[in-house]
């Protein structure tokens, strides 16, 4: 994107970028969380800046599992504040929200989101936490849904998070996961992207649209049969950067489908024995 300098008085002003923000975790690796988002971000022309709320870490001498800490949630508010302080709200409108991890961190982001009235607020609701213990887990679930959820815009959940949070015991087909979305939607009054992915039989990997009046089906050739990391977080930090460019919500959902399909099919590889999606 090209930006234009503007003279004034000792200051050189640029036309302003469209900005998004995401509230998310670092991934040591680079293959999810705030790293993911920031350059998803770039990659579709949007100035990003991050809140960081945990870091995760996988430890290679223990099959990958995830060594999870969470940020203490002032140096958490003192981020938030910064960022909200330096670009004001005609500026910056829209906020993807990522894996926050805690009860405390949630109580933290849900009074700034209230506080500040973002227009849009993207929520990839990651329900499962990997490296909490499963108590803590299910505390962390149950704050995100009764604290966050509601002040959402735009929800993307997963397979998993399609049934938790509609209460389904099962998702098999496209009109289960139609369903699904569209409970999620009655529930939160936000726009659904429901993710099928490759946990749905057939060709294609297919995810649905549900906003109150329309219901679509956005379907593209599945590459492969196994989910490929950063590929949650990607979509939808798509859809917030496309959402601060003045995209609607199904348009910024279809370019976003677009965008990570792509970014699959040029997945990047390494030692670590899962596959991460290429954002570009």
């Amino acid at each position: 994107m090209q930006v234009t300098p503007i003279r004034c008085k000792d200051r050189i002003m640029t036309a302003t970028p469209a900005l998004a923000l995401t509230i998310a975790g670092s991934e040591a690796t680079g293959g999810a969380g705030a790293q993911v988002d920031l350059r998803t971000f770039q990659a579709l022309d949007v100035f990003g800046m991050a809140a960081l709320t945990c870091i995760v870490s996988f430890d290679p001498k223990n099959a990958w599992s995830h060594r999870f800490v969470p940020v203490d949630p002032q140096v958490i508010a003192d981020q938030l504040e910064a960022i909200t302080t330096a670009y004001p709200p005609e500026q910056l409108s829209v906020t993807k929200i990522g894996m926050l991890g805690t009860p405390a961190t949630i109580d933290t982001v849900a009074k700034v989101l209230r506080d500040r009235s973002f227009q849009q607020v993207v929520l990839d609701p990651v329900l499962i936490c990997k490296g909490q213990e499963p108590g803590a887990a299910l505390d962390t679930d149950r704050a995100l849904q009764t604290h966050v959820l509601p002040l959402a815009t735009f929800v993307t959940p997963n397979h998993f998070e399609s049934m938790s949070l509609s209460g389904m015991d099962k998702i098999e087909t496209v009109e289960d996961l139609t369903a699904a979305a569209k409970r999620i939607h009655e529930l939160s009054g936000a726009a659904v992207l429901a993710k099928g992915g490759v946990n749905l039989p057939g060709p294609d990997a297919v995810d649905v649209f549900v906003d109150g009046s329309i219901v679509e089906v956005l379907s593209a050739p599945k590459v492969g049969e196994v989910a490929v990391a950063g590929a949650g977080c990607t979509l939808a930090a798509a859809v917030a950067a496309h959402l601060a460019r003045g995209a609607g919500p199904l348009e910024a959902a279809r370019s976003a489908k677009e965008f990570v399909t792509a970014g699959i099919r040029h997945r990047l590889q390494s030692a670590a024995p899962f596959d991460v999606v290429l954002q570009k």
